[in-house]
């Protein structure tokens, strides 16, 4: 007999069936449901993953505050009054050098020592500024201090030409370039949106040095000699180098992909707005330490200024453009760094043109007037290129690209120090300061053009740039 002709038995078979097929869909809806959940999940933690990668990322999350952040501008502020104080000040030490330990050698042969100090300062930011973007600033800041202290007392017991040109042209220049571009580096991993005035408060480290460090040494050397003189600022650099230690901090992480970079890469110059910022820099150094090294021979042959005009000029210049930086930082972050940039570059440039040129020989008064806009427009230029330069790249790789243009501006200074003060006797205060009205004008035009790749070329005087 057939089982599936009885009745009964198909009816059970089809429960079966049907049973069987409802455990099916229902496993099938569980296995479905699960799966769904693990997609949900999975969404849910990509989202999570991306919206981290968003909190950390450098270019989104800027304090733009707080007692750190502040710090660590103070901190900055407290390193580059050693170093780049004592560059832009370095003019008395080698007046006396030239007059007494190395008094055989030429005014340009004493002038190479401070221009290999400053030439290194700046362009080895080249290699500083990329170790920065990988590891951070503590330990080449330390690192640097220690330098620096090192080379203060050892220019102290300096006698002989090589002497001073290893211990403060090499060792000096080495350790601070280290120094500078850390300095600067670290106040943009805090700042963005108030980059251009925390700079500019942290370069006041630097005007404020080239403000005091001449005033001390004038009246250390006649009482205490050379040696104790350059040991009193030695002892007065560490203790700046100890604060600046504890407080001056980089916030970034290290850049995992600077590792896989070069050390110098010249690619960057693809982009024409830093290669066209790049050219006027370089302009702008050689006006700035041209102008350093011809003002007092400038008011030396000048019959009808006292004697001590020079030295007045270069501490009017010097205190004015601490000023300059603090008003020009903060109104650039209202009106953007390269506007305000270029206002100061025109304003130099007509009070070279209409003050310097007619008057500054023969009328004392012009020359203070040209002296205090003049120290007011290039404390603008020394705080807001670090920021326009910010500008053109992510915090996180800031150190290359202020290493890399101040490696190209750092070759005006290797020439114009030693050479300007020679020159204005050789071919005249007129045609030195026509020469570097031309020089300016170029910048100028150089930095426009800068502006105006920025702007994808459709220029527009309202925007902020």
């Amino acid at each position: 007999m057939d089982p599936t002709a009885n009745p009964l038995v198909k009816e059970i078979s089809t429960e079966r069936n049907v049973t069987e097929d409802s455990k099916q869909n229902d496993t099938a809806g569980v296995t479905h449901s699960h799966n769904g959940e693990q997609n949900e999940k999975a969404a849910s933690t990509e989202i999570s993953s991306e919206a981290q990668n968003v909190v950390i990322d450098s270019e989104d999350d800027f304090p733009e505050g707080g007692i750190r952040a502040w710090l660590v501008v103070v901190g900055a502020c407290l390193c580059l009054f050693p170093s780049f104080g004592f560059m832009v000040s370095i003019g008395p030490v080698q007046d006396y050098l030239h007059q007494n330990q190395l008094s055989e050698y030429s005014s340009r042969d004493v002038g190479w020592i401070p221009s290999v100090f400053v030439y290194l300062s700046l362009a080895l930011g080249i290699w500083v500024g990329p170790l920065f973007d990988r590891y951070g600033a503590r330990w080449i800041a330390l690192g640097g201090s220690i330098g620096y202290t090192i080379m203060m007392f050892l220019l102290a017991e300096c006698e002989k030409y090589w002497h001073f040109m290893l211990c403060l042209g090499f060792l000096g220049g080495i350790t601070g370039a280290a120094l500078t571009t850390t300095s600067l580096a670290c106040v943009a991993h805090w700042f963005k949106r108030r980059r251009g005035l925390t700079q500019g408060i942290a370069m006041i480290g630097s005007s404020f040095g080239g403000l005091t460090i001449p005033l001390i040494l004038r009246a250390t050397f006649p009482n205490y000699g050379y040696k104790w003189s350059i040991r009193i600022l030695a002892f007065l650099f560490l203790g700046c180098f100890v604060i600046g230690n504890l407080i001056m901090r980089s916030r970034i992480p290290y850049n995992k992909n600077a590792k896989k970079k070069s050390i110098i890469s010249l690619s960057i110059f693809a982009d024409l707005r830093f290669s066209l910022l790049t050219v006027a820099v370089f302009c702008f150094e050689v006006v700035l330490f041209g102008s350093l090294g011809i003002v007092p021979t400038y008011a030396t042959i000048s019959t009808d200024y006292p004697p001590n005009t020079g030295f007045y000029l270069i501490s009017v210049m010097n205190g004015v453009s601490s000023v300059g930086r603090l008003i020009t930082g903060y109104i650039s972050d209202k009106y953007g760094r390269f506007n305000t940039l270029l206002v100061s570059a025109v304003v130099a440039l007509l009070a070279m043109l209409i003050v310097w040129l007619p008057f500054g020989q023969h009328h004392l008064a012009a020359m203070y007037v040209f002296i205090s806009l003049w120290g007011m427009m290039t404390g603008c230029w020394m705080a807001l290129v670090p920021a326009c330069i910010g500008q053109l790249c992510r915090a996180d790789e800031f150190g290359r690209y202020y290493g890399t243009c101040y490696f190209v501006a750092s070759l005006s200074t290797l020439v114009c120090i030693p050479i300007s003060g020679e020159l204005v006797e050789i071919v005249g205060p007129t045609a030195m300061v026509a020469f570097y009205i031309a020089v300016l004008a170029l910048g100028v035009v150089a930095f426009t053009a800068s502006r105006w790749a920025c702007l994808h070329w459709k220029w527009d005087w309202t925007t902020k740039v």
